[in-house]
């Protein structure tokens, strides 16, 4: 675990993309194996019908086998695409198997942009999170874009607007002792890596509880 006292965001993304980079191809299959089996029969990944993934880049944690996974027991599944204008927004879109991607802006693997096919953040049930760093109440650092951010933002308006439910995704090796939150930072109910889970929202996760928009649209 990395002490983050003196250490400035900058400082500590450096460094952390710099550990999870370093790890081996072996060490990253080997990982992704692990992360697979730390959630595929959780119940918060059994039940949800609507799931948002990503595709690694940077040395992240690989949920490919979740998205198959996921596929396989006919679950809805959903990437992150990046809008051309405004160019800080990002929508999540359906994927089915074997679809064609394309390279964005940052050289990540998205598809093409369809509006039929994309669905709000809000009516997903469970979001799978890239990170850069985490720590185990909840605390995510990213890569400093802010995308995640934007698009949780109405969290922090309608604060029984809960869906979907929020798990980063890491290598060990990212763990920190501990983050300091930003206002416009939403935490995680837990953070899942390679050996084990850290739940801020211990309840929940050991329910496998899914919320529920009490509110009907989170808009």
């Amino acid at each position: 675990m990395i002490e983050t006292a003196g250490l400035s965001r900058a400082q500590l993304r450096r460094l952390l993309r710099e550990r999870r980079r370093a790890l081996a191809p072996q060490r990253q299959r080997q990982a992704a194996r692990r992360l697979y089996r730390q959630l595929a029969q959780h119940p918060l990944f059994r039940r949800c019908r609507h799931v948002a993934l990503y595709l690694p880049n940077d040395g992240e944690i690989d949920p490919g086998l979740l998205l198959d996974a996921a596929q396989r027991r006919g679950k809805a599944t959903y990437l992150p695409v990046l809008n051309a204008w405004p160019a800080t927004r990002m929508v999540f879109q359906r994927i089915h198997p074997g679809e064609a991607l394309h390279l964005n802006r940052f050289r990540i693997r998205e598809p093409r942009p369809n509006r039929a096919r994309q669905r709000k953040v809000w009516t997903l049930d469970l979001l799978l999170m890239p990170l850069v760093g985490f720590d185990c109440e909840g605390g995510r650092l990213g890569m400093g874009g802010g995308f995640y951010d934007r698009s949780l933002a109405y969290r922090t308006r309608h604060k029984y607007c809960r869906k979907p439910a929020l798990l980063g995704l890491a290598h060990e090796c990212q763990k920190v002792d501990r983050l300091a939150l930003a206002s416009w930072d939403v935490p995680l109910e837990a953070t899942v890596t390679d050996k084990a889970w850290y739940a801020a929202d211990r309840k929940m996760m050991r329910r496998g509880q899914l919320h529920r928009d009490p509110c009907g649209a989170c808009e």
